[in-house]
């Protein structure tokens, strides 16, 4: 079988060149979990849980799966508690994004971690590979969730592998197939980075409206907007058109307080907290209500995506479905 192991993944300690993206309050332990046990790098997102929280997730981690996993922190909120916090337990890899690395880099180093940051641009991969990030993840506008820039995945790699040699690169944005896989390695990154084929993970914490909204999505019906700012105001993302999204729309996008059905609650969760339309938030499982209206994060390759299936399997399908598309492309 063609090898898919590259330098980085030897860094890693990981078998295949795939990292699951942090999706937010879909990320479970389970999942990270699962996608080390089949080869891959999991990662926790932590930006908004407690450092108690956090600690409580890496050592769960730690009891499930013997791999390396990472975990990301959002640079725009104040996570220097939680930072010190992942450092003090020992995590291997730190993942950062939408913010300053040099901020952190030298605490990370500090700890004996590998800083991992997320650009969506040329000159943003450069100043952070100037202050000493280990690894750049360029982000195409493919992606779902939160995106930094506006240049495509196929563009963009490229251009900040070229821009930042020989710091390694993983390309994030329209990944979720061995395909786009083949094609990312291809462009010189060094793994793909993946986030909305794991929405419909079995270990996923998303709710069943969710999951089924991303099997059934075309690519087009992933809408790169600023509709769901609560929480997180002025950041672009990438989300499943809904019916907060349609409606906001159809009035022609105005800026709040005068959108439709501003500050309408629209789901409780498992533990009876109100969610309003436009929140950041993700439908999970026990939500109930409108939990349709609710933020759909998702990138354009929801329109790969066609079931719902484990972790470690959707890992094994990648890394097999790219491995044979790279068998095929080198010459005999």
């Amino acid at each position: 079988m063609t090898t898919l192991i590259t330098p980085l993944c030897r860094r890693l300690g990981i078998q295949v060149p795939l990292v699951q993206a942090p999706i937010g309050s879909a990320v479970t332990p389970e999942l990270v979990a699962a996608v080390a046990g089949a080869g891959g790098l999991g990662t926790l997102a932590l930006t908004w849980v407690t450092a108690e929280q956090a600690v409580r997730r890496i050592r769960e981690v730690r009891r499930l799966t013997p791999g390396p996993f990472a975990v990301n922190l959002v640079l725009d909120f104040p996570v220097g508690e939680l930072l010190d916090a992942c450092l003090a337990e020992g995590v291997p890899v730190v993942s950062t994004f939408w913010g300053d690395p040099g901020d952190v880099n030298a605490r990370v180093h500090a700890a004996g971690s590998l800083h991992v940051h997320t650009v969506g641009s040329v000159a943003e991969a450069e100043r952070a590979a100037a202050a000493g990030v280990d690894v750049i993840v360029a982000q195409g506008c493919e992606a779902g969730g939160h995106v930094r820039g506006e240049t495509t995945t196929m563009a963009l790699v490229p251009a900040v592998v070229d821009a930042v040699h020989p710091v390694p690169v993983i390309a994030a944005g329209g990944i979720a197939d061995g395909r786009g896989l083949a094609a990312a390695l291809a462009l010189g990154a060094q793994a793909g980075w993946l986030g909305t084929r794991f929405l419909t993970a079995t270990e996923a914490a998303t709710h069943d409206v969710y999951r089924q909204a991303v099997i059934g999505a075309a690519p087009h019906d992933a809408v790169h907007t600023r509709c769901f700012d609560g929480g997180w105001p002025d950041a672009p993302h990438r989300a499943l058109r809904n019916s907060t999204l349609r409606a906001w729309e159809a009035a022609d996008r105005p800026a709040m307080p005068h959108r439709p059905g501003e500050g309408t609650e629209v789901a409780r969760d498992a533990d009876g907290r109100a969610w309003s339309r436009y929140d950041d938030m993700v439908p999970m499982p026990g939500m109930t209500g409108e939990v349709e209206a609710l933020a759909l994060y998702a990138g354009q390759s929801a329109g790969l995506v066609r079931d719902v299936a484990p972790a470690g399997r959707i890992v094994q399908d990648i890394a097999a479905g790219a491995a044979a598309v790279v068998g095929r492309t080198r010459t005999p």
